[in-house]
């Protein structure tokens, strides 16, 4: 099954507005979904016979900078062997006390829990309704996400020079 296929499952089931746009170009197609139908979404894929997403195989955020934050889930369905790709843009908000936000598919997928722990330490992207959304990699106390593009390196932490 191919990527305007599913699209159009998806189309019949949660309406037009539920796809923004479908990417052609690149190695693999995708899909552009509304942040608020994502976890709605990603349960049809994976429960919808014919479908069938059981596999997570990773979730990745990148900062666009002034357009925002595009965060993208690739999809295996290990028993029909087709994948796919989801991305969703999020506002650009640089406030730290108030991080871009959206929904957990931690339900829908378990692998979900440590790739969006990943997202939100590095990259400060708050999942609403996830179990247990904590720093993974970095410190409890580390300030800033350091893989956005106006992460500043700190001179040093508890006393240590980091430069």
């Amino acid at each position: 099954m191919n990527t305007q296929e599913i699209s159009t499952l998806i189309i019949s089931r949660f309406g037009e507005h539920a796809i923004e746009k479908i990417e052609e170009m690149g190695l693999q197609p995708a899909l552009f979904i509304q942040v608020d139908l994502l976890e709605d979404i990603c349960f049809y894929l994976r429960d919808e016979k014919g479908l069938y997403f059981d596999f997570l195989n990773n979730i990745s955020a990148v900062d666009l900078h002034e357009d925002g934050f595009l965060i993208t889930y690739h999809l295996t369905s290990i028993p029909y062997l087709h994948t796919l790709v989801l991305k969703v843009l999020i506002a650009n908000d640089r406030d730290e006390a108030h991080l871009p936000e959206l929904p957990s598919v931690s339900a829908v997928w378990k692998t979900a829990d440590w790739h969006e722990r990943e997202a939100f330490d590095l990259m400060g992207i708050f999942f609403t309704n996830h179990p247990d959304l904590r720093r993974i990699l970095l410190p409890d106390d580390w300030q800033g996400y350091p893989l956005r593009k106006d992460y500043q390196d700190p001179e040093s932490y508890h006393g240590i020079t980091i430069k």
